[in-house]
């Protein structure tokens, strides 16, 4: 593959996403939307004394109108013929929804956008199934109802950030066998943690637990960062290495998808990541910042992971309640997504479709769209695959066990 293509069409899609990429360069929703790390001691402050206020937030203005017009040009100018066009104007809509979410933050309107590029707790889940917050809660009761003295004592032990740092280093140095991923400690870190390409932040005196340690390393790094390293290859397609809002469902579930595979996911991981999904309904609902916090803390949340949570909730939206940033309500739709869609390219013989999921970040549409253009060299193989997905027999066996264990019917056994 050159990095000039000879084909004018191929070419022509090459020049716009090049421009794409440069359009885009300061719309990064996920940073923007955050909050200070300074405004969560004043709120747990009010707490510890015994009268909440809810949390002051103040956002930037921003004005994204240049880069709007941009976006709008070069949809104009793709082919929506070419498989290269219609991911170049499927990519201009996202980021043009995120452009004007950015210009509304602080306003409900972060709610009914968000909702737009993310989905809501009430959707269907993929082939017509229980919403995203039916689903939810399903996993909430069950993690309810499971004995916590199941856990092995291992699994009970707090692991620091630091001693995390150096597990986590060590098992990405083994994987790439040099040092392409550096793990760093951030003490202005809300979230417990964050991935980058080449870098995973860790939130300095955070404490992890055994499964922190393979989430992070099958979550985060080999799916996040993994599929972003990916796309800086990609010569035609440099897009591919951007977290393009349109592509956080298939991102999310893929990610998540790892850790099931890997039996690195446990029952209390599947109910925080539901536990989102209420507290984003609630909002919706009407419910405060106050609120959604304690509705946090009264499903076993300390009072640090409780704000982290609720403050993803109420991210650019008003923290009075009626209205939510919506995010979150991707993880089980795109479990249950890319769960499917691995089955589907494993029972008709595609395999390399799932390898294609990780030569950039796109969407499960995109892996069969752009299909003929890998197949042709246009496109990169990835670079690096995790090693679930490398031995596709083992692959193959469990997903073969779960398409058969769906057919039977719990109900109708007797007990």
């Amino acid at each position: 593959m050159t990095d000039l293509p000879s084909d004018p069409a191929i070419a022509h899609h090459a020049a716009l996403d090049a421009r794409l990429v440069a359009a885009v360069r300061g719309i990064r929703l996920l940073t923007l939307t955050s909050w200070p790390a300074s405004t969560q001691a004043p709120f747990l402050d009010s707490v510890a004394r015994g009268n909440p206020v809810l949390p002051q937030v103040a956002y930037p203005k921003h004005d994204f109108s240049q880069a709007r017009r941009e976006l709008a040009a070069i949809a104009t100018a793709a082919d929506p013929s070419h498989p290269l066009g219609r991911y170049l104007r499927d990519s201009v809509e996202s980021w043009d929804l995120a452009a004007r979410l950015l210009g509304a933050l602080g306003t409900r309107e972060v709610d009914v956008l968000s909702a737009q590029l993310f989905g809501t707790p009430g959707q269907p889940m993929p082939g017509h199934g229980p919403t995203a917050r039916e689903a939810a809660r399903h996993f909430i009761q069950i993690a309810n109802e499971l004995d916590h003295e199941l856990l092995a004592p291992e699994e009970q032990v707090p692991v620091s950030a630091v001693a995390l740092q150096l597990q986590l280093q060590n098992d990405l140095d083994d994987f790439f066998e040099s040092r392409v991923i550096n793990v760093v400690l951030d003490p202005e870190l809300i979230a417990k943690a964050a991935a980058g390409a080449t870098q995973i932040r860790l939130r300095s005196g955070a404490c992890f637990s055994l499964y922190d340690r393979a989430q992070l390393f099958h979550h985060e790094a080999l799916v996040h960062s993994l599929t972003a390293l990916n796309g800086r290859r990609q010569a035609v397609l440099p897009s591919l290495a951007l977290s393009s809002p349109r592509i956080t469902a298939t991102q999310e579930g893929l990610a998540t998808f790892a850790e099931q595979i890997t039996g690195s996911i446990d029952i209390q991981r599947l109910k925080r990541i539901s536990l989102r999904i209420e507290a984003i309904a609630m909002a919706g609902d009407g419910a405060d910042f106050i609120e959604v916090f304690g509705y946090f803390r009264d499903a076993g949340q300390t009072a640090e992971e409780s704000f982290a949570s609720a403050q993803r909730v109420f991210r650019g939206v008003p923290v009075s309640g009626g209205g939510a940033f919506n995010k979150d309500t991707v993880y089980l739709r795109g479990l249950v997504s890319v769960h499917t869609f691995f089955r589907q390219m494993l029972r008709d013989e595609k395999l390399r479709y799932c390898h294609w999921l990780f030569a950039g970040k796109m969407t499960l549409d995109d892996a069969q769209a752009l299909a003929p253009l890998f197949e042709s060299g246009v496109l990169a193989p990835p670079r690096w695959l995790p090693p679930w997905l490398q031995r596709a027999n083992r692959l193959a066996g469990t997903l073969a066990f779960s398409l058969f264990a769906n057919r039977i019917r719990m109900d109708r056994i007797a007990d």
